[in-house]
């Protein structure tokens, strides 16, 4: 992957070099250097996607995550704000929307024809579209794949959707929920017996949504090396999750995964892969697959020898299980902490997210950071060449937009009419 990205920022930054100052690269939080015309000239930008010019026209869920991923390697992004606020119903002020930080935001009415005209504008000089709405919304706007290509031939345009560009559900509603419903992924999470348990919002919106749509975003970059043409990307949660889930299709046909929920290797159905209560009411986690790990946690424990014999004998697991659990449950979460953590038994405690933000490897990793006194994740994955900068707090709504609109050619007496017309904020 790491490759790729480098493959990709060349390009972009060849492209950026050969434009000149003219583009809109400028980071969050600074203040843009100006040159003679006091027209704002960006500083360069930290992380190994620094030059990657993005529009984000902005929406909900998976999409604010792809593009905070591509913002904390250094892209560039621009995020195409309503006038209005928007989202879940969920207000909170814009320094707790984790997943909108590291862009600048200019607030425009894609309605009007001028609003259109300036995201057109921006799309000249960019390497990559990002939107999250229904499919045909954005033709219907006239900022369609035929609409950007026309104006820019070697944009990458990606769309986010949960049931993707085609197909009978495509302009259905739903959330994280219904389309890894359509996968399997939901069936198989839960507890025996019991309903299937919504994996947060993990598996359909970020993983199977936000990390798909970036990778690929990043293979049509890489293809663009060779080709010179931008292309769509169509990217659907109900299809990343189900590649998520692709192993999991060759145990069931192998005869090696049962359709029963908290029956299997994997769900919690095997008595050295799940979760255990301890006398605090705290639980703790054991994934000791492999024999030589299962053996350092039944010594631990003090295991009968015929279940580490018999690890993988089905018939031996609910007592295993039982026999496991009243062990835990006899001492605190502490305790077993202290004799397991950091051994080969595969230990570690469940956190709570203050707890996993404070945890001492995470500190010694420097895993999380403050932004604006919010704890959240740092940037993920690192580099040791071109690592990331520190994340730049969310912007206000229209934070950046003079900014924004100057770099794309739009003269302070047109701003000034935008903003008298009501297009612009």
């Amino acid at each position: 992957m790491a490759t790729v990205l480098q493959v990709a920022v060349m390009d972009c930054t060849t492209l950026c070099a050969q434009q000149g100052a003219g583009s809109w690269l400028v980071r969050i939080g600074q203040t843009p250097a100006m040159d003679n015309n006091s027209t704002p000239r960006p500083p360069p930008a930290a992380g190994p996607l620094a030059g990657l010019r993005v529009v984000e026209l902005a929406s909900i869920g998976p999409g604010p995550m792809c593009c905070m991923l591509l913002a904390d390697l250094g892209a560039d992004v621009v995020r195409v704000d309503r006038l209005q606020p928007s989202g879940l119903g969920l207000a909170m002020d814009r320094r707790f929307d984790v997943n909108a930080r590291g862009r600048r935001s200019v607030a425009l009415d894609l309605k009007a024809a001028a609003g259109r005209d300036a995201v057109l504008r921006l799309v000249e000089t960019a390497d990559v579209l990002v939107e999250g709405f229904r499919p045909g919304v954005t033709e219907s706007l006239g900022l369609g794949p035929v609409d950007c290509h026309a104006r820019n031939k070697r944009l990458v345009y990606g769309r986010m959707t949960g049931f993707g560009q085609t197909g009978p559900l495509a302009q259905a509603a739903g959330h994280d929920l219904n389309y890894i419903a359509l996968t399997g992924a939901l069936h198989a999470i839960g507890a025996a017996g019991g309903a299937p348990v919504p994996p947060l919002n993990l598996v359909g919106d970020y993983g199977g949504g936000a990390l798909y749509l970036a990778f690929g975003i990043m293979a049509a970059l890489f293809e663009r090396q060779h080709s010179g043409q931008g292309q769509v990307v169509d990217a659907a949660m109900v299809d990343g999750a189900a590649s998520l889930s692709s192993v999991f299709f060759g145990l069931q046909a192998a005869g090696n995964w049962q359709d029963q929920r908290g029956s299997n290797l994997l769900d919690g159905g095997a008595p050295f892969y799940g979760t255990y209560a301890t006398a605090d009411n705290r639980y703790i986690s054991l994934g000791p697959l492999e024999p030589k790990f299962f053996a350092t946690l039944a010594k631990a424990l003090g295991l009968d020898e015929r279940f580490v014999k018999g690890q993988y004998k089905r018939e031996l697991w609910p007592e295993m299980h039982q026999v496991i659990s009243q062990i835990v449950q006899s001492q605190t979460r502490a305790h077993w902490c202290a004799l397991l953590e950091g051994s080969d038994a595969c230990f570690a405690p469940v956190l709570n997210f203050d707890e996993a933000a404070q945890h001492p490897h995470a500190l010694a990793r420097k895993a999380y950071v403050s932004i604006d006194g919010v704890v959240q994740p740092g940037p993920a994955p690192r580099f040791d060449r071109t690592p990331a900068a520190h994340p730049r707090r969310a912007p206000a709504l229209g934070e950046h937009s003079v900014a924004v609109m100057q770099e794309a050619g739009y003269s302070p007496a047109e701003i000034d009419t935008l903003r008298a017309q009501g297009v612009l904020l």
